[in-house]
C-alpha cells in the first residue's frame, strides 16, 4: 500500500504532482489522522497523569531531603544523600524523598495538634505521687544512611513522624522518671538521668527504624501544691546544707592556708635558727682555735717558766746539797770527836743544861725519911711570887 504524506496533499484534494486521489485514499488519510490525535492525546494524556503524580523522570532533591532509589523490578532500594536533580525512568524506577532536618515532637496542652505533637506528659513517682511536665520536647532526627529502611517501615512522607516517636516516647519517659520519689525527682541530677537514660533507650528501639534521638528537653517538673512546698521546703533545707558546707570548706580552706603560712613561718624561722646555729658552731670552732692556741702559748710560757724554775730549784738544791753535805761533814766530824772523847763530853752537856736550872731549896724536911729531891722551875717560881704579891695587895 502506497503511503502518502498528507503535507503533500493539496487544499484541492490533489497530489504534489496535481494527481487527484481516489474515496480510498482520502479514508486512509482521515484513520491516519485519527490515530495520530489519539497518540498525541495519550502521551498528553500521561504527561499530565505523571506530572500530576510527579513521576515525569526528574525529581529535584533540596539540602535538607535524602531520596531513595526504588526499582519497580528488582526490588532493590538505594540511598542518595547528594541534593541535586535526579533522573529516573517513569513506570519503571521511582524516586522518593523524605525530610532530614531535625525534627521536634513536642508534648504540651491536651489535645494531639498534628504529627509532632501530643498531650502533657504525667507520671507517677515511685512513692505514688503524681508529678508532670507541662511541656516536654524531644528532638529527634531522621537517620540519612537508613531511609530505606523508614520507607520499608513508615512509608514514604511524613509516616515516620507520625508513629514511632508517638509509640514509645510516653512508655519510656514514665518508665524512667517514674524509678525516683517526688523529692528525688526535684534534684536536677536526678531527671538528668533520667532523660540520658531515656534517650538511650528510646534509640534502642527507634534506631532499627531510621530514627536518632538528638536530646530530651525536660522544664522542672510540676506537683501539687503539697508536694510543691515540700519539695520547696526541702531545697531551703539542701541550699542551708550547701552552704555550711561551702562554710565548712572555707574554714578548711583557710585553716589550711593558716597552716601553710604558719609552715612556711616555721620553716623561715627554722632556716633562720640553722643559719644562727652554723654562726655559733663557726663562732664556737673560732673560740675553739682561739682558745687552743691561748692554751699552746700558755703551756709553751708555763713550760718555759717552769723549765727556769726547775733551773733554779735545781741550782738552788745542788747549793743547798753542798751546803748540808758541808754540815753534816761538820756534824760527822763532831760525832767522830764525840765518839772520841766519850763520857766527858756527855758530862759536860748535861752541866751546860743544868747550868740553866734553878734549883730552890727547902730549909726543913717535909718527910722525916725523904724519898726525894723536889726542885721548882724558876720561871714557875716567879710566877708564884707574883701571885701571892697581888694576894697581899688585895
Amino acid at each position: 500500500m502506497k503511503t502518502i504524506d498528507m503535507d503533500d496533499v493539496n487544499p484541492d484534494g490533489s497530489g504534489p504532482e496535481g494527481k487527484k486521489f481516489t474515496r480510498n485514499d482520502r479514508k486512509t488519510i482521515t484513520v491516519r489522522k485519527v490515530v495520530w490525535a489519539g497518540a498525541a492525546f495519550i502521551a498528553i494524556f500521561s504527561v499530565f497523569i505523571l506530572a500530576a503524580t510527579g513521576s515525569l523522570g526528574i525529581v529535584e532533591v533540596e539540602d535538607n531531603q535524602v531520596a531513595v532509589h526504588v526499582n519497580y523490578i528488582t526490588g532493590s532500594k538505594e540511598v542518595d544523600t547528594n541534593p541535586g536533580y535526579k533522573i529516573y525512568a517513569p513506570f519503571f524506577q521511582g524516586v522518593f524523598t523524605l525530610d532530614k532536618t531535625p525534627q521536634k515532637y513536642l508534648m504540651e496542652g491536651k489535645v494531639m495538634d498534628g504529627n509532632n505533637s501530643a498531650p502533657f506528659l504525667t507520671v507517677r513517682a515511685s512513692d505514688g505521687s503524681n508529678f508532670w511536665f507541662e511541656s516536654l520536647e524531644i528532638q529527634y532526627v531522621l537517620i540519612p544512611g537508613a531511609a530505606a529502611d523508614v520507607i520499608e517501615d513508615s512509608g514514604v512522607g511524613d509516616g515516620f513522624k507520625r508513629d514511632w516517636i508517638r509509640a514509645y516516647a510516653r512508655s519510656i519517659l514514665r518508665d524512667e522518671f517514674g524509678r525516683f520519689s517526688a523529692v528525688e525527682v526535684a534534684d536536677p541530677s536526678s531527671y538528668q538521668t533520667a532523660r540520658v537514660r531515656s534517650t538511650d533507650r528510646m534509640n534502642e528501639y527507634l534506631g532499627p527504624h531510621g530514627i536518632e534521638i538528638l536530646q530530651i528537653i525536660t522544664p522542672k517538673p510540676r506537683f501539687d501544691t503539697r508536694y510543691e512546698n515540700a519539695i520547696e521546703e526541702r531545697k531551703v533545707a539542701d541550699q542551708d546544707v550547701e552552704r555550711l558546707k561551702a562554710k565548712e570548706e572555707q574554714l578548711l580552706q583557710e585553716r589550711e592556708q593558716r597552716l601553710a603560712l604558719v609552715s612556711k613561718e616555721k620553716e623561715i624561722e627554722w632556716q633562720s635558727l640553722q643559719g644562727d646555729l652554723v654562726k655559733a658552731v663557726k663562732e664556737a670552732e673560732r673560740q675553739s682555735i682561739l682558745i687552743k692556741k691561748g692554751a699552746d702559748r700558755y703551756k709553751i710560757t708555763r713550760e718555759a717558766e717552769g723549765q727556769q724554775e726547775l733551773d733554779r730549784q735545781t741550782a738552788e738544791a745542788e747549793g743547798l746539797v753542798a751546803k748540808y753535805t758541808k754540815e753534816a761533814e761538820g756534824i760527822r766530824a763532831r760525832t767522830e770527836a764525840l765518839e772520841k772523847k766519850g763520857r766527858v763530853v756527855v758530862r759536860e752537856a748535861l752541866i751546860q743544861k743544868l747550868s740553866n736550872i734553878h734549883f730552890t731549896l727547902v730549909p726543913y724536911s717535909r718527910d722525916p725519911e725523904p724519898k726525894r729531891l723536889e726542885h721548882t722551875n724558876a720561871n714557875t717560881a716567879a710566877r708564884n711570887s707574883a701571885l701571892e704579891g697581888n694576894k697581899e695587895e688585895n
